[in-house]
């Protein structure tokens, strides 16, 4: 199930199924609390006419509502005041018991609905396989997560705050409570069917500390690893993390690309991530693909020139990654092709479906 799934059946992960019980009893004990109050005013106002003094009243009805029994302050021997005291007896313990009983009830179901939300919760993330784990949910964190919701993709948010948690199950968010780096909290979190996890915390030791574990974890999970200090990159790769991302980095060349050449990158960002008024690459037209190569393709001990498929624009090859990991930006057209390798390419999507035509089969980037 993916997380647009969740949004649009109505699933959460936190107390929206259940909210009418607890709205219910909050009900009662605001009934409840009205109708006594009214009484009590009401009742002292009733002594008050009988003759009474203010102080008189008041002691008068708390001490028939509650059943103290230190004795009448005045004489009841009227059938009005003894009317009014049945009265303030019979509507005070009912109001009273109203109130508790739904005091009582909205404590009892709050409980309950966080259990039945916490395991509805566990069904659900056990039920996703190649999904995201995204540790942290700072800054980062729920950027990332905007981006896999409006990408379609299914993830699970894990943080140690419990008031973050609280935010993500607002927003619908299959989420977890815990330590990141503690393999009982990745173990539910489905570390062993998730393709990816990103570890975006704040600290550079709380990361090296959950790429550690999750690599321990899952040899074949991709781990991307939020790192501040440029000199814990290379204890990031070590650890286990197949990218290491700096924030600090990323923005700095972001503002440089504004200064140097500004209609360039917003053209860029706009064909990169997409505006709800604006341009991207679908509206061009254009698309990303990546073939794989494997036994199955004919594509083993070739080169790049010969997996050429040329429809009415063309693609072009943005990368290759080798099978042990390496990244070639615009490779030669006579690199060979070997097992394991993936292509990346850059087309309009006619050529595209071509390419997936005679290459198949072809592993395109989940959306």
């Amino acid at each position: 199930m993916t997380i647009s799934d969740r949004q649009t059946s109505g699933v959460t992960s936190g107390d929206g199924d259940f909210d009418a019980p607890v709205a219910a009893a909050f009900r009662k004990i605001r009934v409840g609390l009205l109708v006594f109050l009214l009484l009590v005013l009401v009742a002292i106002l009733g002594y008050m006419s009988a003759g009474w003094s203010l102080a008189d009243s008041v002691y008068m009805v708390i001490i028939t509502i509650f059943g103290v029994g230190y004795g009448e302050v005045q004489p009841v021997d009227t059938w009005p005041l003894r009317g009014l005291t049945i009265a303030v007896i019979v509507v005070g313990y009912g109001a009273v018991i109203y109130t508790v009983g739904g005091f009582i009830q909205w404590v009892v179901d709050g409980e309950l609905n966080r259990a039945l939300g916490a395991r509805k919760m566990t069904k659900e993330i056990d039920q996703l396989n190649g999904h995201t784990i995204i540790c942290g949910f700072g800054r980062m964190g729920r950027q990332l997560a905007k981006s896999l919701v409006d990408s379609g993709r299914s993830f699970v948010v894990v943080d140690h705050d419990e008031e973050i948690l609280a935010q993500t199950e607002a927003l619908g968010y299959l989420a977890l409570i815990g330590d990141a780096s503690d393999e009982s909290v990745l173990s539910q979190a489905g570390i062993a069917r998730a393709a990816v996890l990103a570890t975006v915390l704040p600290e550079d030791a709380s990361n090296v500390f959950v790429t550690l574990t999750a690599r321990g974890m899952s040899s074949q999970l991709t781990i991307l690893a939020r790192g501040e200090n440029p000199r814990t990159e290379q204890k990031l790769l070590s650890c286990g993390a197949d990218q290491v991302v700096f924030p600090a980095s990323i923005g700095a060349f972001k503002m440089s690309q504004l200064i140097l050449r500004p209609t360039a990158d917003e053209l860029l960002a706009q064909l990169s991530a997409g505006e709800s008024d604006g341009i991207d690459v679908l509206r061009f037209g254009l698309e990303f693909d990546q073939v794989k190569i494997d036994d199955t393709c004919g594509l083993v001990g070739r080169t790049l020139a010969e997996m050429a498929v040329r429809g009415a624009h063309g693609y072009l090859v943005i990368g290759l990654r080798s099978a042990n990991g390496s990244t070639v930006l615009h490779p030669d057209a006579e690199t060979v092709l070997n097992l394991g390798d993936t292509v990346v390419l850059l087309g309009y999507e006619d050529d595209m479906l071509e390419v997936d035509a005679v290459h198949q089969p072809v592993q395109r980037p989940a959306s």
